[in-house]
């Protein structure tokens, strides 16, 4: 069973990427996840990382809650229709804050411009201390990477000055991202 975190976002991509271990990884996660009781949260899309996390947590007996937009819903993307919780809000700043209301802490996944605003977005909260909620970074097959050398170098030209002020976590398997989050 899940230690003191009991619910988590995961934030990922809408599309699967090029490379099949992204998509092997969400599933694993989403198993895992739902195996040690933790409630999982996300963008309530039935598509891409997205869908497939969720789809594991389903299948694996977890709660699963979608949070989407109205515009997301007007698109006619597909929402994924399992979840046990669904809510449709405004716009992505209220999407995002209701995320972060319902979790403990934050799985980051690959994903694209969306997933990377999320990531920087919780990551500005634990710089300025409005929150020290962990962050996990899902490094697969070094996805983000790139981004960890542009931290060096922000650290490096004076912009990311106190690392120390951020609750980040990083991991190369499901296991060892799992490892963490159950020992957190």
């Amino acid at each position: 069973m899940a230690g003191k975190l009991k619910s988590v976002a995961v934030y990922c991509g809408h599309q699967y990427g090029t490379d099949p271990a992204f998509a092997r990884d969400a599933a694993k996660i989403g198993a895992m996840l739902a195996q040690n009781g933790i409630k999982m949260v996300f963008g309530g899309g039935n598509v891409g990382l997205m869908g497939t996390v969720a789809t594991a947590a389903l299948e694996n007996g977890g709660h699963v809650t979608g949070i989407t937009t109205h515009d997301v819903v007007a698109k006619q993307e597909p929402m994924h229709e399992g979840i046990q919780a669904f809510e449709i809000v405004n716009g992505v700043n209220e999407r995002k804050q209701k995320m972060f209301e319902l979790s403990d802490a934050f799985i980051i996944l690959p994903g694209g411009t969306g997933t990377l605003n999320e990531l920087t977005d919780i990551m500005t909260m634990q710089q300025i201390g409005e929150t020290n909620k962990p962050l996990f970074f899902m490094n697969t097959a070094h996805f983000w990477a790139p981004f960890a050398r542009l931290l060096v170098h922000m650290k490096n030209t004076g912009f990311f000055v106190h690392p120390e002020d951020y609750n980040l976590h990083g991991a190369t398997t499901p296991e060892e991202l799992m490892e963490k989050v159950l020992n957190y």
